[in-house]
């Protein structure tokens, strides 16, 4: 297994740009595991492939305005600060560019790029005080909760028309803050299509997983057994973990919205006992390469993926790689649109 064997070359023109409107008028492609068979529907559609006693697992996590700007005290120089995980109290794990001058004992101040008014702009300062890998930095903040004000909301690099209503960029169910990236599969769903879910017997359960550095970083290395998965903070509530034993237990499918869900739950099914899930509140770093078994998940709505990307190697592992290659040659084909903004799948 190398990296290269997750490429393929995408039209930039089919890499959405702006979210669909309604959200759950996206288009849906149906991978069907046991017949190797494609389905073209639209995305409220999805109420056709689901049955009375399934359980459909959502991650609730909201995207903060974790984008900051600053300028350094010393020389004046700009600076890129993506906020990753809070650390302590205004203490963060961050991603910064450039960051080949950053060291220990560099002091910024944030700078508000679209100022409110006189008195209303907080002065934020900032110092790093520890390095990591991959362009990352610790930062300790002068004020915590001023972060909120001066921040914006992050943006995948491959969006570049901006976003005139960031709310656009949450789920209609985020609740939790504390992602760097939104759990786009989420996006499709509106309250009236969930209430319809609900109408027909389906279970939908919450889950919280904060979306961190993965998000933004490719496999870079030949072989991906040896690239770095780093840490996510994931919840699942004594209620969820009672509801997926039950569904485990009485072989219902459990349908996971989004890899970040699959990710927890198959994080949570490693210590299961007896098909008892335990309620869960910690780090999660798995990653799901092809020949992992999965222990809940029986289905997954997920979008289309980046190459080379970790997200494209865990669908794959669940799917199988002539399943997804051609999926996707189909999605291209046909003109879908991808990532983030892009349309659904959903495979059973």
């Amino acid at each position: 297994m190398r990296t290269n064997d997750f490429d393929y070359l995408l039209p930039s023109d089919l890499i959405a740009q702006t979210p669909i409107e309604p959200r759950d008028r996206s288009r849906l492609m149906i991978l069907d595991r046991s017949e190797g068979s494609l389905k073209h529907r639209l995305f409220f559609e999805i109420l056709d492939f689901l049955e009375g006693g399934d359980v459909l697992v959502f991650n609730d996590s909201r995207v903060i305005p974790a984008r900051l700007a600053g300028r350094k005290e010393a020389e004046g120089g700009r600076l890129e600060i993506l906020l990753l995980r809070r650390i302590g109290s205004g203490v963060w794990e961050t991603l910064m560019r450039p960051a080949k001058r950053v060291r220990v004992g560099t002091r910024f101040t944030l700078v508000n790029e679209e100022p409110v008014g006189e008195g209303q702009n907080p002065a934020v300062s900032a110092e790093v005080i520890e390095l990591l890998d991959g362009g990352r930095r610790v930062i300790r903040f002068s004020d915590d909760a001023a972060l909120a004000q001066i921040g914006k909301i992050p943006l995948p690099p491959y969006i570049r028309v901006p976003l005139t209503t960031p709310e656009r960029y949450q789920t209609v169910y985020a609740r939790e803050a504390g992602s760097a990236a939104a759990p786009t599969a989420g996006l499709h769903f509106t309250p009236a299509l969930i209430r319809r879910i609900r109408d027909k017997g389906v279970i939908c359960l919450f889950v919280t997983l904060h979306v961190g550095l993965d998000t933004f970083l490719p496999v870079r290395e030949e072989n991906p057994l040896k690239h770095p998965i780093h840490r996510e903070y994931g919840v699942v509530s004594e209620e969820t973990a009672y509801e997926l034993s039950r569904a485990k237990k009485e072989g219902r499918r459990i349908i996971c919205v989004g890899t970040t869900s699959v990710r927890l739950i198959e994080a949570v099914s490693q210590s299961i006992d007896h098909n008892q899930v335990e309620p869960f509140a910690g780090w999660v770093d798995l990653f799901i390469l092809p020949g992992y078994r999965f222990g809940l998940t029986s289905a997954m709505v997920t979008n289309f993926h980046l190459p080379q990307s970790t997200l494209l190697m865990l669908v794959t592992a669940f799917a199988g790689r002539d399943l997804i290659q051609r999926a996707y040659q189909e999605a291209i084909t046909q003109k879908y649109r991808f990532y983030s903004f892009g349309d659904a799948t959903l495979i059973i």
